[in-house]
């Protein structure tokens, strides 16, 4: 990253935050709360969601930092190209991995891992290419709009000074949480959405997959034209 200035808590990823990571990736897996009910195979999980950013690109991640334990985490990609490269070596790894472990799996974990083959990829929504991204993971001590507003405007700010013009992001929407209008008034657009049926038989409401996409060059801080008044 540039040289930046980040409020007090907030610091660049470090090689020594990764096991860090990789326990709070697990840990708000199932939407917020720990993955173990949905899947039981911390390592696989967390090599699949956070491999890339932690050992391909870690310029590009920040930690949030709470009485010396990191607590939050922004993981982003600049290089969506090299993302792909990576991403296609290490799934077929991590896919002969899932399915040697199969037999040894619990029921809850088996499901999951027929969702991942055979309706996984046809959930994601459709998403920008060869535009950088980024997601963010919270503990629920520090999980509100300040720790939330300080991970995103630092990176957006990366994101500008290396002379990005477009970002998305890939956020889960159910009726009790997030809704378009919330981002909206963060300068972003709602462009797909699609649901995630692996929570059908965890959850009564739907839970669905957004994607959103900031213009950099209209705005490159966490606020929309109705904040900015």
């Amino acid at each position: 990253m540039p040289a930046t200035t980040f409020a007090p808590g907030l610091r660049k990823y470090a090689p020594r935050d990764r096991e860090a990571v990789r326990q709070l990736c697990c840990d708000t897996g199932f939407l917020g709360d720990p993955i173990d009910p949905v899947f039981e195979d911390r390592e696989l999980f967390a090599d699949y969601l956070t491999s890339y950013y932690t050992d391909a690109e870690p310029e590009s991640a920040l930690v949030l930092e709470h009485g010396g334990t990191v607590k939050g985490y922004l993981l982003g990609s600049r290089h969506p190209a090299r993302q792909r490269s990576f991403d296609w070596r290490m799934n077929l790894g991590l896919g002969w991995r899932g399915l040697r472990r199969y037999p040894r799996y619990n029921a809850a974990s088996r499901r999951f891992v027929k969702w991942i083959f055979f309706e996984g990829r046809s959930e994601v929504p459709p998403a920008p290419k060869g535009v950088p991204h980024f997601h963010i993971n919270l503990l629920s001590e520090v999980r509100n709009v300040l720790s939330t507003r300080l991970l995103i405007d630092s990176f957006l700010r990366y994101l500008s000074d290396c002379g990005e013009k477009r970002v998305f992001g890939q956020m889960v929407v159910f009726e009790a949480r997030r809704g378009t209008r919330m981002f909206e008034r963060y300068g972003f657009k709602v462009i797909n959405k699609s649901e995630i049926t692996k929570y059908r038989h965890l959850r009564d409401e739907p839970v669905y997959l957004c994607t959103v996409v900031k213009d950099l060059d209209a705005n490159s801080q966490l606020y929309g034209s109705d904040l900015a008044k």
